[in-house]
């Protein structure tokens, strides 16, 4: 398979980690989105049509784009999706957590001040997008304060997803001192056999 993707990316970071920890072989082709390398015609034509990044070719041809659809894709029928119906659900709760309330806040403040710079009218939006940061990780903080992962009591694709952007967060000016369950979650995935940083590629 071929992971289309950039490398500073924390939406494609989750995947390289996830394919590393299980072991999954792949081919990685760097596509640099500030060159406008992922809208050029054959992009858009044979890899994905919204030219997005991270996506994944497999072996028969077919992509599958979304971040957290190629987790939950790579890791069916592994102990990275729970059996249970119930903690499935909650598990799909913290992915569809992660592209509404985490990454529009966490990511985008990384992005802002870590590759792209503050927009103009920063002085409005920085301050917005801090508390939309802080909401969101009070309510990690929450779950993770009395546990040791989010769903249930093992690892899943839930704590890779919200891995990626969580772990860089101070990039983005935003303290993690105040979540110390967080910060030993953060530990404990960083522990995991086959963790890789996010500059990895195989």
């Amino acid at each position: 398979m071929i992971l289309n993707d950039y490398l500073m990316s924390g939406n494609g970071y989750k995947v390289r980690l996830l394919l590393s920890i299980l072991g999954q072989p792949f081919e990685y082709v760097e596509r640099d989105i500030m060159k406008g390398e992922t809208r050029t015609p054959e992009y858009l034509e044979k890899i994905n049509p919204h030219g997005k990044i991270p996506t994944l070719v497999l072996d028969d041809g077919r992509t599958l784009a979304e971040s957290n659809a190629i987790l939950t894709y790579l890791a069916e029928g592994t102990n990275f999706i729970p059996r249970d119906a119930y903690e499935r659900a909650e598990m799909m709760s913290w992915l569809f957590f992660e592209q509404y309330d985490h990454e529009p806040n966490v990511a985008v403040l990384i992005s802002w001040h870590e590759i792209k710079g503050l927009p103009d009218n920063a002085d409005i939006l920085e301050p917005m997008k801090q508390a939309g940061a802080k909401r969101a990780l009070e309510l990690m903080e929450k779950r993770l304060s009395g546990h040791n992962w989010l769903v249930g009591e093992a690892l899943s694709i839930a704590d890779i997803s919200l891995y990626a952007y969580t772990h860089r967060a101070e990039l983005g000016k935003i303290s993690l001192a105040p979540y110390p369950g967080i910060r030993a979650w953060l530990d404990r995935i960083a522990a995991l056999p086959g963790y890789v940083p996010i500059t990895w590629t195989p």
